[in-house]
């Protein structure tokens, strides 16, 4: 069984940097793909940005630019660098991570318990 754990959040002033982190540990039988998605009260979980174990990656519009997103491979560890950021950036951020289940070609979606990110204004 994967877990994941993030780390990072915390309070910032609008303009200012924060940087996540997410560690999958566990049995882990292979990630191809990991990433961070947020929610902000009253609003559905949305997507920020994902990687691939190849290096691919996606932004949600409304963070390119301003985020990027990293990782580590042979470490099962990807970073969230928000730059820039705005009151509307205020949200849990929940890391997620596509794992391979056994040896078999079926993936199992894994969630973290979420990191808090608040932008004063």
């Amino acid at each position: 069984q994967v877990q994941l754990v993030e780390s990072g959040g915390g309070l910032v002033q609008a303009g200012g940097s924060l940087r996540l982190s997410c560690a999958a540990s566990g049995i882990i039988f292979g990630i191809n793909t990991m990433g961070w998605y947020r929610q902000a009260p009253g609003n559905e979980r949305e997507l920020v940005a994902t990687l691939t174990r190849g290096g691919t990656t996606t932004y949600a519009d409304s963070v390119k630019d301003r985020f990027t997103i990293s990782g580590d491979n042979a470490k099962n560890t990807v970073y969230l660098q928000m730059n820039s950021l705005k009151p509307e950036d205020t949200a849990i951020y929940y890391c997620n991570a596509n794992t391979r289940v056994g040896f078999t070609n079926r993936y199992l979606e894994v969630w973290g318990q979420g990191t808090l990110v608040t932008v004063s204004v």
